[in-house]
């Protein structure tokens, strides 16, 4: 595949990804396509040799595996882990607000989002719906309005002179975004308004009561390829989205000789601990039942989890032109620059000389340039599903992904030919 074709494909699914719901269902979709098999947890597994899987829980996390020809215990797992959930605004269970003849929608932070970039952008909302039907069956839904429905105006320069000044920002006052002018007995129910667009849906006429949901306002610009050249992506949710599509491309293409594992956290952002977080039982579960369906020894998993290796792929932080100082001088990556390798001392990142030796083997085999990212000594880092993954099952770990620019904000940079790299350099690791 060129890289055109991949980026193309990654715009899609970018597009076709809202919120950690919809971008599972899209992969579930990709996987399908691709031969795999859907599992239940709740089912028994009689798992085969040379066969491809996957398993959803929650609907917003994904794990999918190649049992490979040789025995896994010996062998070990090829792990590649990235996370389906990004930083934005969530829809309050009772959202609506009234003032001055608006109506307004109550939001609630998830994450550590930049905030200033949600102003002034056409918003709609997106993600899970649960209901009951005229029967009083249970049913849950997807929902995507797609249409721009929602703002966020910012106040005028002349109300606020200080607004360039370091303003800050009144989460509770200053979010809710505006999504109606109303007449004030003008009457309007926000779960009437899921029914309604539920309704639209063949399969969900028969929807009858909202009980709750899982709803985010998102940006409904489309991702685009940008720049004089065309250098760049520009997308909402590129952290991590983009590294679940590459690693997704990687696992479809990769040979199955060996015992190969995606795993698409959620819940990342806000700490890892739930039940479809990397703190979470999810990919050690579903480790062990892989390694028993094929071996019944007591120390079979230990077996397995010391002949194997996860990489963590998160975006890492590209050396911004503007704030070049916010950098170590020798660990500054560039966009286009390669993938970059994430160390810190405080374990923040997992990376540690041995996953370290093994990621760079595998660039220099496939002649692909890789980078280092180190955050200066004065500031503190971020973290990802490496070390709460490392931790929690023993896994010798790398944390790495590509440069970017704007993590955490409502649209984000990244260099147009870094997803393609590591995509072929996580492929090359799944057929070690």
């Amino acid at each position: 595949m060129s890289v055109a074709s991949f980026n193309g494909e990654l715009l899609q699914f970018l597009q076709q990804s809202p919120t950690p719901f919809h971008a599972v269902n899209n992969l579930a979709q990709k996987l399908t396509g691709s031969g795999f098999i859907q599992l239940h947890e709740n089912d028994h597994w009689n798992l085969k040799a040379k066969q491809r899987y996957f398993v959803v829980r929650n609907n917003s996390a994904l794990i999918a595996f190649k049992t490979g020809q040789g025995d896994p215990v010996e062998q070990g797992f090829r792990i590649a882990g990235a996370h389906t959930d990004s930083p934005c605004l969530k829809i309050k269970p009772t959202p609506e607000i009234r003032k001055q003849s608006y109506l307004q929608l109550g939001v609630e932070v998830y994450g550590g989002a930049l905030l200033h970039p949600w102003f002034d952008r056409d918003l709609s909302i997106a993600g899970r719906v649960d209901f009951q039907t005229k029967k009083g069956d249970l049913r849950t839904s997807l929902i995507n309005f797609e249409a721009p429905i929602a703002f966020i105006p910012s106040l005028a320069i002349h109300l606020n002179r200080a607004a360039n000044d370091g303003h800050k920002i009144n989460k509770q006052k200053e979010l809710p975004p505006i999504v109606l002018q109303i007449a004030d007995k003008e009457k309007f129910s926000f779960d009437d308004l899921l029914l309604k667009t539920l309704r639209k849906d063949s399969a969900n006429r028969t929807a009858d009561t909202i009980l709750a949901h899982e709803l985010f306002l998102y940006d409904t610009q489309k991702p685009a390829l940008i720049g004089l050249k065309q250098d760049f992506i520009a997308s909402a949710r590129l952290d991590n989205l983009l590294s679940c599509f590459l690693a997704c491309q990687a696992l479809i293409k990769s040979n199955s000789r060996s015992a190969s594992v995606l795993v698409c956290n959620d819940h990342e952002e806000v700490g890892s601990a739930s039940t479809t977080g990397a703190q979470g039982p999810f990919l050690k579960s579903v480790l062990e039942r892989i390694v028993y369906n094929s071996a019944g020894e007591r120390d079979s998993m230990e077996r397995a989890i010391h002949n194997s290796s996860l990489w963590s792929i998160d975006n890492a932080h590209g050396i911004h032109p503007n704030y070049s100082d916010k950098h170590d001088d020798k660990h500054s990556p560039n966009l286009n620059g390669g993938p970059v390798i994430k160390i810190n001392a405080n374990q923040r990142y997992a990376s540690n000389s041995q996953s370290i030796a093994l990621f760079k083997s595998v660039c220099n085999k496939c002649k692909v340039p890789y980078q280092s990212f180190v955050m200066r000594s004065d500031m503190a880092c971020g973290s990802t599903i490496g070390p709460i993954t490392a931790a929690g099952i023993g896994i010798n770990t790398v944390d790495l992904g590509i440069a970017s620019f704007g993590m955490h904000s409502i649209r984000e940079l990244a260099g147009v030919n870094d997803a393609d790299s590591l995509a072929k350099i996580v492929t090359a690791f799944y057929n070690r």
